[in-house]
């Protein structure tokens, strides 16, 4: 990085004022909303992150120094958005991945939708359940995508990856225009939004886990420290308490001889004694 690459101290600090303000836009976004799915805050949430990465790409190109944002990666992967402002139709692609993992139960799923379905009594070589595709065809001809993406573990499949797309459009497709090749020729300029879902990110979310356990073993060792002091203490502690015995048995031995005070009272070593077996005590607990 070169001196004159790097930016000036007063647009590193109009940077952090454009992160302010949209710190303020979004919250004000968020107070608003009018459902799950508020457009503002969407938008909001747009120029929050891009006002917090270009703060900290300025900060990082003058001082060397980094903030504790983190922008969505999934953003990064798809250009500027260049679709109309204004669109008058949208499409939606959606895809999810699925692993068969249990073969019997995907069948068995399937046999009943057919036994429900048809009745003519076709032989088993004939049935579409047969067979783990026929299956997989009965299957989703019969439920809703949704559905089985809810249910999927009854129908014997275990969920991968899934993304879902909406892109802008100036106008609805004409009827039957697309349906030869569907997800071709989807331009990245016009998603207005994306939301993935992988098992990657879960993976992610373990290792800054695993990294914040290995920031707290400090503390762990503190612990071990102060419980290695108390078993110091008890040792301490048990001396008091044999010094104490033996002290114990001088004192009855000389009580027996008259030297204790009247009636049986402790005398002064005695008293000595008491005291410093409850402090004892009170280390303990």
């Amino acid at each position: 990085m070169s001196d004159a690459a790097q930016p000036t101290a007063a647009e590193v600090r109009a940077a952090a004022e454009a992160v302010k303000t949209a710190l303020d836009r979004h919250l004000a976004a968020v107070e608003r909303r009018t459902g799950e799915d508020d457009p503002a805050v969407y938008e909001a949430f747009n120029q929050l992150a891009a006002a917090a990465e270009a703060y900290d790409e300025l900060l990082y190109d003058r001082y060397d120094e980094v903030t504790p944002f983190e922008i969505p990666a999934a953003d990064d992967s798809l250009p500027p958005y260049a679709g109309p402002e204004e669109p008058n139709a949208l499409s939606v692609l959606i895809r999810r991945d699925y692993a068969v993992a249990d073969q019997q139960r995907l069948l068995g799923q399937a046999q009943r939708v057919e036994a429900a379905e048809y009745t003519g009594g076709a032989d088993a070589d004939s049935r579409a359940s047969g067979t783990v595709h026929g299956a997989l065809g009965l299957l989703f001809g019969e439920f809703e995508p949704d559905e089985i993406a809810s249910r999927h573990k009854e129908f014997g499949l275990e969920e991968g990856d899934s993304t879902l797309w909406v892109v802008a459009a100036e106008e609805p497709a004409e009827p039957g225009e697309w349906l030869e090749a569907p997800f071709e020729q989807v331009d990245p300029q016009r998603v207005v939004c994306r939301f993935d879902v992988s098992s990657v990110f879960d993976d992610d979310l373990d290792d800054l886990e695993a990294a914040d356990g290995i920031e707290e073993t400090g503390d762990i060792d503190d612990v071990d420290e102060v419980e290695d002091i108390d078993d110091v203490e008890d040792a301490v502690d048990d001396v008091d308490v044999d010094v104490d015995d033996d002290l114990d048995t001088d004192l009855d031995e000389d009580g027996e001889d008259g030297e204790d005070g009247e009636d049986g009272d402790p005398g002064p070593l005695d008293a000595d004694r008491v005291g410093r077996a409850s402090r004892a005590g009170r280390v303990d607990r």
